[in-house]
């Protein structure tokens, strides 16, 4: 990835204007992502989704769940870390605000793609999201919330931009109290299920803003190393020392995070709960044990804060590959929280013939086509705004 981007941006020597091979490429490769996303999703639209998607009545919530939660958890989180800059004046988070804004606005707009095919009518949405609207109703307060979140962020990343920091603040602090708001809010959608043991409690909303906050840590590393790398620039010593400050803030919150699932699995084990005690189960010996041992345990927590703790978080090759390692478990715990979920079937406890003990899903083509479009979207707009704003220069160059 050195200079992946080198003839399109500020060099520490000057500018040159001939875009790369390399930064064309992964253009090229990003959009064709994208590409074969639409492509999926429309034939979402025509053929219906029980002929692109694999999902049933049995378990109405597959892989476009998760990966819209995953990218609206990412996306709250790069508010969070963000704020603590410029809202709260935590000088040493200053240098990665406005990346950090700039990928919570580019990971946010991915999540409204990939739920934009999960939903059949999706462009109903913002019309009945108006002329019925329903107070009574989490799902009408996320897509509400998360529309304003977006809004205050977008008019924040252009105050930035002028440096016009004291209004920025404003719309900073509007973004993250709205983005917060919606995060708890998605986390009371799947908490106020009560019909669903595995999510039922007010366990979820607080565990999803703690997750997004280390989600976001996770993120920042991700992405300002990489462009750091991308850019082929050294790393200045502020920017080493925020990056370092964040990563400490991310193993805190790892620790957090794994103190939470431990007591969740004591919980769900003990008494033998009806319906939990199977979805626990399900993770911790049965079908999703590798999802949650490899997946959630070890890439997701266990890895990178060994990784951070191991280097004192100043190396920061080895914060890259925790970052990468934390991402990949991330994604994972998204996809088995929606998933797990929905296993248990409503009538286990009847003991009937010939029904299933646990659901089963596998996701199909379309929706990982879909799913990668997401991502390609974020990569494709990470590229972009590297070159259209000069690798976010101005944060400390």
């Amino acid at each position: 990835m050195n200079n992946l981007l080198a003839g399109v941006l500020p060099q520490e020597g000057g500018l040159v204007s001939t875009a790369s091979r390399k930064y064309n490429i992964a253009v090229g490769v990003s959009a064709l992502f994208v590409l074969l996303g639409l492509a999926s999703g429309a034939y979402s639209f025509i053929g219906g989704h029980h002929a692109a998607f694999a999902v049933t009545r049995e378990i109405p919530w597959g892989l476009l769940i998760a990966a819209y939660v995953f990218f609206v958890v990412t996306s709250t989180g790069l508010c969070i870390v963000s704020s603590l800059g410029h809202v709260f004046g935590f000088k040493a988070f200053n240098p990665i605000a406005k990346r950090a804004v700039f990928m919570a606005i580019v990971t946010i707009v991915a999540g409204f793609l990939v739920i934009a095919f999960e939903i059949a009518n999706a462009y109903r949405m913002p019309i009945w999201n108006v002329l019925g609207a329903n107070p009574s109703s989490n799902i009408w307060w996320m897509g509400t919330l998360y529309g304003a979140y977006l809004f205050f962020m977008l008019i924040e990343f252009v105050l930035l931009q002028k440096e016009n920091h004291k209004v920025a603040t404003m719309f900073g602090l509007a973004g993250l109290l709205t983005g917060v708001a919606a995060h708890s809010n998605l986390g009371a959608v799947f908490g106020l299920l009560n019909g669903r043991e595995f999510w039922h409690g007010p366990y979820m909303p607080i565990y999803f803003i703690t997750s997004a906050a280390m989600s976001g840590c996770v993120a920042v590393i991700f992405f300002t190393y990489l462009a750091y790398k991308a850019n082929g620039w050294k790393m200045s010593d502020d920017m080493k020392n925020s990056l370092q400050n964040v990563a400490k803030l991310g193993a805190l919150l790892m620790s957090v995070i794994i103190f939470f699932t431990t007591w969740k699995m004591i919980t769900g084990i003990s008494g033998q709960a009806p319906g939990k005690y199977d979805a626990m189960m399900a993770l911790i010996s049965g079908p999703f044990a590798l999802n949650f041992w490899g997946g959630e345990v070890m890439l997701g927590m266990l890895i990178p804060f060994t990784i951070i703790l191991g280097v004192r978080a100043r190396n920061m090759p080895a914060l890259f590959i925790a970052s990468v390692s934390g991402m990949i478990g991330i994604f994972v715990m998204r996809y088995d929280l929606v998933v797990v979920g929905q296993i248990v079937p409503h009538f286990h406890k009847e003991g009937l013939f010939d029904y299933a003990h646990l659901f089963s899903y596998m996701p199909s083509i379309h929706e990982w086509a879909i799913t990668f479009a997401g991502l390609g979207l974020c990569s494709l707009l990470f590229l972009m705004g590297e070159r259209m704003f000069r690798g976010h220069l101005s944060e400390d160059h």
